[in-house]
C-alpha cells in the first residue's frame, strides 16, 4: 500500500483551520491597538503606553509610554519616566496586561458583551 506524502507543508484542510484561527487572532490583536497597555519586563521594569503593534518574534512598540521602576516598597511605583515611543524586545517580556478602561468601548472583551 502506498503512502502519500506532501512536500508543500499541511493538506487544504489544515491550511484552512489555521488560517481561521489565525485570523481570528489577527482580528483580536486588532481589537487591541491603541489601547493602554501595562507590560512587565524581566529586569523588573514595568511600562504603560498605547499598544501600537508587533510582529512575529513578540516584540511590541508602546506609544507615550512611562516607564515605572521596581520598588522596594509594595505601595508606591515612585515616579514615572516618561519614555514617548518605545520599542520592547519580546524576550524581556513577563507578562501583558490591557487595562480595564481601555476595554470598555471594545467589542469583545469588555464586561458589557
Amino acid at each position: 500500500m502506498a503512502t502519500m506524502i506532501e512536500e508543500n507543508g499541511p493538506s487544504s484542510h489544515e491550511q484552512t483551520a489555521v488560517s481561521s484561527s489565525s485570523s481570528q487572532a489577527r482580528q483580536k490583536l486588532e481589537g487591541l491597538l491603541n489601547k493602554n497597555m501595562r507590560i512587565r519586563m524581566t529586569d523588573g521594569r514595568t511600562l504603560v503606553g498605547l499598544f501600537l503593534c508587533t510582529d512575529r518574534d513578540c516584540n511590541v512598540i508602546l506609544g507615550s509610554a512611562q516607564e515605572f521602576l521596581k520598588s522596594t516598597d509594595t505601595f508606591s511605583q515612585g515616579e514615572p519616566r516618561v519614555l514617548g515611543l518605545a520599542m520592547i524586545p519580546g524576550h524581556h517580556v513577563v507578562s501583558i496586561e490591557v487595562e480595564a478602561d481601555s476595554l470598555e468601548d471594545t467589542p469583545g472583551f469588555g464586561a458589557n458583551c
